[in-house]
């Protein structure tokens, strides 16, 4: 073996090692993307223990077969005798797995452990590539066997490409990590599932450093733990690569990158569960849906597109909900705690704001069959914003916490698991079976009555209750939460439709207070009034020239109000950042530095690089966008545009004016398939 890189480590209480460089070989092995940022991730397959007097005497019945749960088994067992027999026969390897550790003889019968995964790039090719690592505790080594294929089909290991990651007590406090290749001239890269050996041992061994001094306990689970990774990411890129158009044409003011690709993960992750559940249940037609809270409804328009009716609702009407199309249903409306949808397989909250405690509770009462997923965002109780108890967890451990306790007390079985995409919240729940039977629903829905009308006083869960509620991995009882009980004749008698109703306020239909909404006549009269102040001269009707033309004197936000009549400030005041806003809509006229409100020199404005169009939709001109406004300068500045009409972007009169084409053309662009 030739050394890669090394690095000397000092120990210090509290003590790390072994166990930190252990933990540091579990993520390298579970989660390898987390550095080889080309991979999507690792697939366990499978894990066996195998003695050390097993190399010796080839006996396989020395072998113990160790799988996951949930493993896949078929096939795997011809892979494992290949491999075995392949380390055992070669002399080199068996050294190799064997090195004896010169402070502590190892005994026959301790034994290796052996975990076989398969690497699955991000894209395609290459195909994942099947792997095994071969743990030697007591000796502190973690070989890494990559597979490959012989001319008859079996298996067998590619010594070029075979590392090791060592561990070494070299004295007192000190130990030393490094990384050793079986043979580094012939080793082969492909730069994705087999890095070059120099980011081994650089790179990697960095993190392989820093790792165990960073690794706590964690809150939650693996990502993408209910599903396949190589499924996911297979499908995942097909999907972003049918979709990244709509990046380049996304009418709303958010970024279209973060949310387009955010949108499409979800998608691929509830396409893959919901394939998974037809399977399992022996379905064929493709599962329903309502995404309550859809927002700009890009997720509906991706699982409709691929084949799942549904639709969405929320309280706004989006921009871009015209440039779906009639086969995307979205409807604007006010969501109630007292809405149904028994028809419907899924609902699904993604950042559902006050609605996400109400979503299982809406579930539960559509109907016996419904399920939910949930990606909770913002914290809300029923009944206004959830108050934290708990010091000892973080306030959205705790919230995850609360709504899981939810989906229990409405009679769920939730799974808990983590999304890969591009957001700090990206822990789903997931409520797909029920945990008592369809003809117990009365009484289950008199205790989800109790439930929510005992938190309406705040009177329900506490902080010792909270703190079990995950306990031992299992789920509490709906018995145990909240003194809630499965007799009839413990409960009080709710009226669930009034509890469900009293005291919740839905989000109505929100008022733009952006100043957008302001009355055209009365923005140009304050927006004229500013610019006069700012040039402090009466207009003239003559232009003069370009290089006359006067910028004139900048003013505070305050000095302005002081100008203005006590209507117009009234108008301004109920509108979300006033005056401030007003002029910051109207940036062809105007700027704001450091407070103080300037005359826009468009002179001096850099034209956007070509080559590096800006990512915001407000900063991207495009050549549908030019002419299609009249030049305020050319109309009200004294001395005219200080642009040439070739040069302006507005148009210096109206026999400039073009029609806006931009919208429509997308729209047009969108329904002839080009984005699909």
């Amino acid at each position: 073996m030739e050394l890669l890189g090394e690095t000397v480590l000092r120990d210090e209480p509290p003590l790390l090692f072994p166990g930190g460089f252990w933990a540091a070989v579990g993520v390298w092995l579970e989660k390898p993307q987390v550095a080889n940022k080309r991979l999507c991730g690792a697939r366990l397959d499978e894990a066996r223990r195998v003695s050390r007097a097993w190399f010796r005497d080839g006996s396989l019945r020395r072998v113990k077969a160790e799988p996951p749960t949930g493993a896949r088994q078929s096939g795997l067992e011809s892979v494992w005798e290949d491999v075995l027999q392949g380390c055992r026969d070669h002399e080199a390897l068996r050294c190799l797995l064997l090195r004896p550790n010169p402070e502590r003889p190892a005994h026959e019968e301790e034994e290796l452990e052996l975990v076989l995964r398969t690497l699955v790039p991000k894209g395609s090719p290459p195909a994942p590539a099947l792997e095994v690592v071969v743990k030697d505790i007591f000796n502190g080594t973690a070989t890494f066997l990559p597979l490959g294929k012989n001319h008859e089909g079996r298996y067998k290991v590619k010594m070029p490409n075979v590392y090791q990651i060592r561990l070494l007590h070299t004295k007192d406090n000190e130990w030393s990590v490094s990384i050793l290749s079986a043979s580094p001239e012939n080793y082969i890269s492909d730069g994705i599932l087999y890095p070059k050996t120099t980011w081994l041992g650089s790179e990697l061994l960095a993190k392989l450093a820093k790792w165990p001094t960073e690794i706590t306990k964690h809150d939650f689970k693996n990502t993408l733990s209910l599903i396949s990774v190589a499924r996911y990411s297979k499908i995942y890129q097909e999907l972003k690569e049918k979709y990244k158009k709509i990046v380049k044409i996304w009418p709303e003011v958010t970024d279209p990158e973060k949310f387009v690709y955010e949108d499409v993960a979800i998608a691929t992750y509830l396409l893959i569960l919901w394939e998974d559940e037809r399977a399992e249940r022996g379905l064929s037609k493709k599962q329903s849906f309502v995404d309550l809270g859809c927002g700009n409804g890009l997720l509906v328009h991706v699982l409709s597109n691929e084949g799942h009716p549904g639709k969405g609702i929320d309280v706004r009407r989006r921009k871009i909900w015209d440039m779906y199309g009639p086969q995307t249903c979205l409807e604007e409306g006010v969501i109630r705690p007292d809405s149904l949808y028994p028809d419907v397989d899924w609902l699904i909250g993604n950042h559902s704001d006050e609605l996400t405690p109400w979503i299982p509770v809406i579930a539960a009462r559509s109907s016996y069959s419904c399920r939910y997923f949930l990606l909770p965002c913002c914290f809300f109780d029923f009944y206004g914003k959830y108050n934290r108890r708990q010091s000892k967890k973080t306030q959205y451990r705790e919230y995850l916490d609360f709504v899981t306790e939810v989906g229990f007390v409405c009679g769920f079985s939730v799974e808990e698991d983590c999304l890969r995409i591009p957001s700090t919240k990206r822990v789903s729940l997931i409520g797909k079976s029920r945990t008592y039977q369809a003809t117990q629903e009365a009484v289950r829905d008199e205790q989800r009555a109790q439930y929510i009308n005992s938190r309406q006083s705040c009177s329900i869960t506490a902080p010792d209750r909270m703190d079990g509620l995950q306990q031992n991995g299992s789920p509490p009882s709906a018995s145990n939460l909240g003194g809630l009980r499965a007799d009839t004749e413990m409960l009080p008698k709710f009226d669930v439709e009034r509890v469900l109703i009293s005291g919740f306020l839905p989000r109505g239909k929100e008022q733009v207070r952006n100043c957008t909404t302001l009355p055209h006549d009365f923005v140009n009269k304050v927006v004229l009034k500013v610019a006069n102040l700012l040039l402090n001269e009466t207009q003239v009707d003559t232009h003069g020239n370009s290089s006359t033309w006067s910028q004139g004197e900048s003013l505070t936000l305050s000095e302005i109000a002081e100008h203005l009549d006590k209507d117009t400030l009234g108008k301004l005041k109920n509108e979300y950042g006033g005056l401030q806003t007003l002029l910051r809509n109207n940036h062809q006229v105007f700027e704001i530095l450091n407070g103080r409100v300037h005359i826009r020199d468009w002179r001096k404005e850099k034209p956007p690089r070509k080559n590096k169009p800006s990512k915001h939709p407000r900063h991207r001109l495009s050549s549908e966008a030019l002419k299609t406004r009249l030049c305020w300068f050319y109309i009200h500045h004294p001395h005219g545009c200080p642009l040439t009409s070739e040069s302006c972007p507005f148009a210096h009169g109206t026999e400039e004016l073009r029609p806006s084409q931009t919208m429509s053309k997308k729209i047009h662009v969108w329904q002839q398939g080009d984005v699909s």
